[in-house]
This record gives structure tokens, sequence and C-alpha cells, in this order.
């Protein structure tokens, strides 16, 4: 069914998001503040988060666990699921492509050039199943590791081959975690130390608040809130822009409908400049105007500053 971009409701909309930071930062209790998360603890790392942080888990020891695990029937308590971490996950998927097909693998284990394909194509496909199918928000938290590039050095995510490609490509957003003096921040926006990912006005660098016996542990719950705020403003704001686009386009045309010959011509120019224009109505309608001079016969005579008919063509000329 073909929609229409003001159909869309963008205050429901599920996000994703990739979160990488250094060991010890706190990623995964930042992961958990989502909105009803469920902590798929890929890397077994639950006793390193606060208890008072911890929420349902399971620990997969297989990649085959992951996927009997996520089910509807299971999860219908969960807003979010918690993929803990995105490194390991894509290991666990390596070792079931491998066992799939060996044509995936090398001798020593690790994978062949057509088995990080596959399993870049799988990561994709799992993350759409999630979003899509069981239509929850995702977030996966990736370590950090130092990279250098030249003279400077930069932080990427911490996973093997081509499949970093394929890790980015269905996020909404991704943010590294890092801290200056005091502080800890998430940056949404690429720049010199790390590429990251931001949309909807959700960019820059954010401070993550401390956390403490009586703040709540709730980042991404406000964060994925604003996010549909804005979302839901740019789509109000579409709305308006959409209505406004329609009402001028039609009191152009209208005028331009007006227009048979050089007096009507002059006539409907002042109120045509009038118009208020919306998106792209001010190119359309003066495409259409230039289109019906054009077949009046018409031409605009500098001198005269106004529309008169065009001369007659030379017969003759060649």
């Amino acid at each position: 069914m073909i929609k229409q971009p003001n159909d869309l409701k963008d205050s429901e909309k599920k996000i994703r998001i990739l979160l990488a930071g250094y060991p010890g930062i706190g990623k995964s209790t930042l992961a958990l503040s989502a909105p009803k998360p469920l902590h798929i603890d890929v890397d077994f790392g639950i006793d390193r988060v606060e208890p008072r942080y911890r929420k349902p888990y399971i620990q997969p020891a297989s990649y085959d666990e992951i996927l009997s695990d996520l089910v509807p029937a299971n999860l219908k308590d969960y807003d979010t699921l918690v993929f803990d971490t995105g490194g390991k996950l894509i290991s666990l998927m390596s070792l079931w492509a491998i066992k799939k097909d060996p044509k995936y693998g090398q001798r020593d284990g690790s994978l062949a050039l057509k088995g990080y394909g596959f399993v870049g194509k799988e990561f994709v496909r799992l993350m759409d199943y999630c979003f899509y199918e069981l239509d929850k928000h995702i977030v996966i938290v990736f370590h950090a590791i130092e990279d250098k590039d030249g003279d400077s050095t930069r932080l990427r995510i911490k996973v093997e081959g081509q499949t970093k490609n394929n890790v980015w490509e269905p996020m909404d957003l991704g943010g590294f975690v890092e801290i200056y003096g005091h502080d800890r921040t998430i940056g949404f926006s690429n720049c010199e130390r790390y590429f990251a990912k931001g949309t909807r006005g959700i960019n820059g660098v954010m401070k993550i608040p401390e956390l403490t016996q009586t703040a709540p542990n709730d980042f991404l719950v406000r964060l994925f809130a604003k996010y549909n705020d804005l979302s839901a403003k740019e789509v109000e704001q579409n709305a308006e822009q959409k209505a406004a686009y329609d009402e001028v386009m039609t009191a152009g045309r209208a005028i331009i409908n007006t227009i048979v010959d050089a007096e009507t011509a002059n006539l409907a120019i002042p109120p045509f400049k009038k118009l208020k224009h919306a998106l792209t109505s001010e190119k359309e309608l003066g495409a259409e105007l230039n289109a019906k001079i054009k077949k009046a016969g018409l031409m605009y005579d500098k001198v005269l500053k106004s529309y008169t008919n065009a001369p007659p063509k030379d017969k003759g000329a060649k």
C-alpha cells in the first residue's frame, strides 16, 4: 500500500542505537537505561553491572540460542533489546555460519571473505527482525579500540573485518561514551576522534547525568522520548508546509490559467509575484508560467517591461 509522508507517525517509532566506549566506562549500565530492557548478555558481564541497575537477562551460549529466545511469546514484557556486546554477538554468528557451511570459515577457525559477507547480512537481518517484526527498540554495545590514523589516534568499534560497515547501516543513532574531567559524555557527531551517527536533532556531545542513590537510570528513556518528540514536530512541520504548498499551487495555477494573450499575461504577473511559496512551489509554478507564456506566443519586452506578442518566425530561415 502506497503511503504519504504525512501518514508517518514518528512519535511511535522504535529506535536503534549503537553505544561504544572503553571497557569499564559504564556502557552496559547506560544501555540498560532504555525503556523496559531485556539484557542479552552475550559477554556474560552482568556481574560487572551494579546490582540496582541490573535488568532481566539471558546469557546465550550460541547464536541458535539467541534465535530461539527472541520470539514474540518471550518478549511481550519488554520494549528494548540490549545486545551486550555486539562484538561477541558477531563472534557467535561467525561460529554459527561456519557450522552452517564450512566454506564460510578458514582452517584456523576464522571467517573467510565469504563468511564475513554472510555474517554481515545476517547481522542486518537480525536487526531488521528485532526492529520491524518484534517491534522493539535496539541498543547494541561495542567496545572501542584505538586506531592510528597518521599522527592522530581515532576510536572505532571493536569488530572484525568488513562487518563494521553492516553494524552501522541499520542504526538510527550511534554514540561514543567518554570521560572528560569528572563528566561522562556521549558524542553523536562525527569528529576527528571517532565516527558517530546523529539524526533528528540528536547530535553533538551530551553529558550523561551522574547516577546517585536517588537518581534513576533513565538516560536512554529520556533520549528516546526526545528523539520521538523531535520527529513528531518534524512531521507536524512537514504537514504544515505541505498544506501551504498545496494552497499556493492551487492559487498559482488559477492565475496561470487566466493567461490567453499579452493583456491577461500582464494582469496576471502582479498577483503571481505576491504568492507566498512553500517547499518547491516557486520553481514548479515558474516552469508552468513559462510554459503557458510560450504556448500563448508571448515574449517579455525588457524595454516596455511587459509581455507582448512574440514576432512571427521567418519561414525562410534555416
